[in-house]
C-alpha cells in the first residue's frame, strides 16, 4: 500500500480524544476544554508513528441529540471508522463507570472488522489505573492504561500502533518506492466544479462516473495513461465541502481521502466552477494544497457558459490573484472540461511544474545573484544593527528549498524574504510550486549583546 493509513480516535465527549491527539502529533492543534463536545468537527494531521506516515483523526464525540437518540450518533461514529479509518483507537475515561453508550459503540466498532486499539485514559494514579480490568468487558484485546496529559503509556499506544500499521502491510515512507518518471495529479474541488468531467474529456472514454449530483465521487479513483511519450497518474477526488454545509455522517468525513491524495501527489489541479466564481471554499482546499508544498495549477472549468468573451475573463483573472494572493506563482488556465478546450493544456502545465521541482541552483550562482539583488534592495529591518546577507545554497529539490545565512537576521523586516522569494523565482523561472526560504543568522559574525570585539 502507497496511502497513508488513516487512524481515527474516537469515543465519548470529554474522554480525552484531543489531548491524545495534541499528545501523539507534538503540538497544540485540536481544541481542548472542560466543556464537553468541544470538537464539533473532524480534525486531521500528519502524523509520524516510529517511522509510518499517517492521517491522524480527531472526531468530534457520540452525543445525545436533542431528542435522546444516542444511537444515530453512535452509527455517526461507526460510519467514520468503517468508510475511512484504517485503524480505529476507541477511548474510554476510567474515572467513570462504563455507559450503555460505551458498550453499544464497542458492539458496532467491532462489527467494522477494522483494527480497534482501546484505551483507558486519565490514570493518572495507581487508584484510578485498576479500573482498566473493567473495560475487558467491552469484548476486545488488552487494553492500555494511559494518561494523555501526563504522557503515560504514549510509547506503548505507539508500539501497538506500529504493530497494527505493519500488519496491515504498509510500508515506511523511505521504503516506499515511486517511479519518478510517472507524473501524479491529483484533481480537486468544490462538489460538481466538473473534476471527473475534466478525466473523462483528458481520458476521452467514461473511465469515471459523471453526473449533476454534487457529491457522486466518494472515493480517489487513479488512473494512469501516457500523453505524449510522458506517463501520467489522474487522481479522482471527492468534493470538499465548505464546513458549514457538511451533515454530521460520512459526507462529513469524505475530505480524508482527500488530503492523503494531495499528500500523494506532484501537482494538485484546482478546478473552479466558471458560472459560481470563486469562493471561500476554493481558497480553503488550496491551504491544504499549500501545507503539503505540491505543485499547484488553478483550472476554470465552464467557459463554455462564459459568453462575454475577455472582459470577464480578465475580471476572473484580477478576483482570482487577489484572492489567491498568498500564490501568485500558481498559472491559471481557462477550460472546458465539456468541450475538451484546454483539458491537454493542463498535463503540458503539470509536466513543466514536475521539472521545475527538481530545480538544483548551483551554490556560486545563486550566491552571485543573491549578492547583486540585496546590493539593489538593502535588507531593511528594526534596530540599529542592519541585517546584511552573507551567504546561501540550495539544500532540498521537490520542492526547491534554500538556506540563506544574514548577519543579524533577526533584524529583517518580515516582506524582505518575499522579496528574496520573487527575485529567486524570476531568476530560475520557478513558476506552479511554493518554495522554501529558510533563514538563518550566520554563525561567528555577530557581536553579542553587551560585549565588544577586539
Amino acid at each position: 500500500m502507497d496511502a497513508a493509513p488513516a487512524i481515527a480516535i474516537v469515543g465519548r465527549p470529554n474522554v480525552g480524544k484531543s489531548t491524545l491527539f495534541n499528545r501523539l502529533i507534538g503540538k497544540r492543534h485540536a481544541v481542548i476544554a472542560h466543556e464537553a463536545g468541544t470538537t464539533r468537527d473532524r480534525v486531521s494531521q500528519r502524523y509520524n508513528c516510529n517511522g509510518y506516515d499517517t492521517l491522524l483523526i480527531d472526531t468530534g464525540g457520540i452525543e445525545i441529540d436533542k431528542k435522546g437518540d444516542i444511537e444515530e450518533n453512535i452509527q455517526v461514529q461507526a460510519k467514520i471508522a468503517i468508510e475511512e479509518a484504517d485503524i480505529i483507537i476507541f477511548i474510554i475515561n476510567l474515572t467513570e463507570e462504563l455507559t450503555v453508550d460505551d458498550f453499544t459503540a464497542a458492539e458496532i466498532l467491532r462489527k467494522t472488522k477494522k483494527p480497534v486499539i482501546l484505551i483507558g485514559n486519565k490514570a493518572d494514579n495507581p487508584e484510578i489505573e485498576k479500573n482498566i480490568y473493567n473495560l475487558y468487558e467491552l469484548g476486545f484485546d488488552e487494553p492500555i492504561a494511559m494518561s494523555a496529559i501526563h504522557k503515560l503509556g504514549t510509547e506503548e499506544l505507539e508500539t501497538k500502533l506500529e504493530k497494527t500499521i505493519k500488519k496491515l502491510k504498509f510500508r515506511k515512507k523511505r521504503e516506499t518506492k515511486k517511479d519518478e518518471e510517472v507524473i501524479d495529479l491529483c484533481v480537486i474541488g468544490k462538489p460538481n466544479a466538473g473534476k471527473s468531467s475534466l478525466i473523462n474529456a483528458i481520458l476521452g472514454q467514461e473511465k469515471v462516473i459523471v453526473s449533476d449530483i454534487p457529491g457522486t465521487t466518494r472515493d480517489a479513483t487513479d488512473t494512469k495513461f501516457i500523453y505524449e511519450e510522458q506517463e501520467y497518474n489522474l487522481i479522482d477526488t471527492a468534493g470538499l465541502k465548505r464546513r458549514g454545509r457538511i451533515e454530521r455522517g460520512i459526507d462529513k468525513f469524505s475530505s480524508l481521502r482527500v488530503f492523503t491524495s494531495i499528500e500523494r501527489c506532484d501537482v494538485a489541479v484546482l478546478i473552479i466552477d466558471g458560472e459560481q466564481g470563486i469562493t471561500n471554499q476554493d481558497t480553503h482546499i488550496v491551504e491544504h494544497v499549500l501545507e503539503t508544498k505540491k505543485g499547484l495549477i488553478i483550472a476554470i472549468n465552464k467557459i463554455d457558459l462564459l459568453e462575454k468573451g475577455e472582459e470577464i475573463r480578465n475580471r476572473i483573472i484580477g478576483k482570482l490573484r487577489r484572492r489567491f494572493a498568498f500564490t501568485p506563482w500558481a498559472p491559471a488556465i481557462f477550460i472546458s472540461a465539456k468541450n475538451k478546450t484546454n483539458t491537454y493544456k493542463i498535463l503540458e502545465i503539470a509536466k513543466e511544474i514536475k521539472e521545475t521541482r527538481k530545480t538544483r541552483v548551483k551554490t556560486p550562482q545563486l550566491n552571485g545573484m543573491l549578492q547583486k539583488i540585496t546590493q539593489k534592495h538593502l535588507p531593511s529591518g528594526k534596530g540599529l544593527r542592519k541585517a546584511r546577507f552573507m551567504y546561501g545554497s540550495q539544500v532540498e529539490i521537490n520542492p526547491p528549498k534554500f538556506t540563506l545565512f544574514f548577519k543579524h537576521a533577526k533584524n529583517l523586516h518580515f516582506s524582505y524574504p518575499r522579496y528574496l522569494e520573487n527575485k529567486i523565482r524570476e531568476e530560475y523561472g520557478l513558476i506552479g510550486t511554493p518554495i522554501i526560504l529558510q533563514i538563518k543568522t550566520s554563525v561567528g559574525n555577530e557581536k553579542k549583546p553587551g560585549k565588544s570585539q577586539k
